[in-house]
């Protein structure tokens, strides 16, 4: 299995077409036949992991059996109209845990391989309503200093519902840096452990990926 990654940023003012984007791309994508689980998202505030949406900045997710299998022709004409700055990446899931949905969207997983090259990581997760308050009151703290982390090449914030169902994406040099960020920070290690403590969730799921080829980056496999 495969899955495509496309973040897409309209010019200033035309963010309203990324919004009519959701409802638009609907259709195509599900008669895709190749396409077997899409998601169309949001970006928070610049892009980042924010409480504030980011109306310029849209996101697809899909998966597929084959590596060639492209978005609905009908989507990039709509981007090249709008002249969309479009960032796409291929990526192999290689380990994870969780569900979307109620599915295990990515297939069945191993929680840990050898693999230790750049590696790509998807955490997602539904908020319950009564945590809301308590779930952004704390990510604040972390998502102000992820962009300066150690062997962090990208990392955007998106989410299918604001506030209730989010999302980060991010790509590290490696492994290692990825889990000292996770699990060696404080300020991120205090929000995992208050995520299990107190129930923060009723759905999550967390897949590391292979990078298999990007366009539109200056990062390059």
């Amino acid at each position: 299995m495969y899955c495509t990654l496309i973040i897409t940023r309209y010019p200033k003012h035309l963010g309203l077409f990324g919004f009519l984007s959701m409802a638009l791309f609907r259709l195509p994508l599900w008669l895709n036949k190749k396409i077997k689980f899409f998601k169309l998202m949001g970006s928070g505030k610049n892009g980042t992991f924010d409480v504030h949406p980011d109306l310029n900045q849209w996101a697809l997710l899909f998966t597929a059996d084959d590596t060639i299998t492209k978005a609905p022709a009908f989507l990039y004409r709509y981007w090249k109209f709008f002249r969309c700055d479009i960032k796409e990446l291929l990526l192999q899931p290689i380990e994870g845990h969780g569900l979307w949905d109620g599915k295990k969207v990515f297939g069945e997983l191993p929680k840990e391989t050898m693999y230790d090259g750049p590696i790509a990581v998807l955490t997602r997760a539904t908020i319950r309503l009564s945590r809301l308050k308590d779930f952004w009151s704390n990510v604040d703290a972390v998502a102000g200093i992820t962009p300066s982390a150690k062997g962090l090449i990208i990392s955007y914030g998106i989410g299918e519902v604001p506030w209730i169902k989010q999302a980060t994406f991010s790509i590290w040099e490696n492994k290692a840096a990825m889990k000292n960020f996770a699990y060696s920070l404080q300020q991120h290690k205090d929000v995992i452990h208050k995520t299990r403590s107190e129930n923060w969730y009723s759905e999550e799921m967390f897949v590391r990926f292979r990078v298999i080829n990007t366009i539109g980056f200056n990062y390059v496999v």
